[in-house]
């Protein structure tokens, strides 16, 4: 994988609820970056197969969906889109009935193949001095040699927490659920939970939201070369 010349990748792994999503996008507002959100996606994928009534349980049925995945996000933060062909879903693909399903797409190993080579497509084309990248197994596999790779974690409690102030209707209890449900599922996959050789973890538990995104913040501007304003 590699970006444009003189771009700096910053790989930001992290389990649900870690706040990576947030966290990434506003780090790369402040550094003036763009933004991959890899979990879309997964998403987006989910969608695609929910409306087109693909069992999301089948995998050579998934492995063929892809060949009509005509997946597109907006990678500036500001600007931030998920579409698939004409359809923008940027909304459509945080309901519920695509996180109850996504992490069954997200196994299929000829599904994250696919969707590493096109997520590398997507670093490759960033024009900006650097682009966060955020997901699941983005410090190892995705972007293994990013110049800046961390970890963003917290307790669960934390991460419960936070994930039901983000869900409106839904109650502690089953966001507590959902939340070890989707940790057990995913780690079946990739270990998103301690970090690999060289990569720093940032342990938001602790930490306030603007506090973790000045830590990420000047992780990337003590980089060798990550020195931006």
């Amino acid at each position: 994988m590699t970006a444009a010349r003189g771009t700096t990748v910053v790989a930001v792994d992290g389990p649900a609820g870690s706040g990576k999503s947030s966290v990434s996008k506003a780090v790369a507002k402040v550094l003036d970056f763009d933004y991959l959100d890899t979990g879309a996606a997964y998403r987006a994928l989910a969608w695609l197969c929910l409306e087109n009534g693909v069992d999301t349980l089948d995998a050579s049925d998934v492995i063929e969906a892809l060949d009509t995945f005509d997946y597109s996000i907006g990678i500036d933060p500001e600007h931030y889109f998920v579409r698939v062909a004409s359809d923008t879903i940027t909304e459509a693909i945080r309901e519920p009935r695509i996180s109850a399903v996504v992490s069954a797409i997200a196994r299929v190993p000829e599904v994250r193949s696919h969707l590493v080579d096109l997520f590398r497509r997507i670093i490759a084309s960033s024009r900006k001095a650097g682009i966060i990248v955020e997901g699941r197994d983005i410090t190892t596999v995705v972007a293994p040699d990013a110049r800046v790779r961390i970890l963003l974690t917290a307790s669960a409690e934390v991460r419960m927490g936070r994930r039901s102030a983000e869900i409106s209707g839904v109650s502690a209890e089953t966001t507590a659920r959902q939340l070890a449900s989707r940790d057990a599922q995913d780690s079946r996959v990739v270990d998103f939970m301690n970090a690999a050789d060289g990569v720093i973890t940032v342990d938001s538990t602790d930490l306030d939201f603007d506090q973790t995104v000045s830590a990420v913040v000047e992780l990337v501007r003590a980089a060798p070369g990550g020195n931006q304003t």
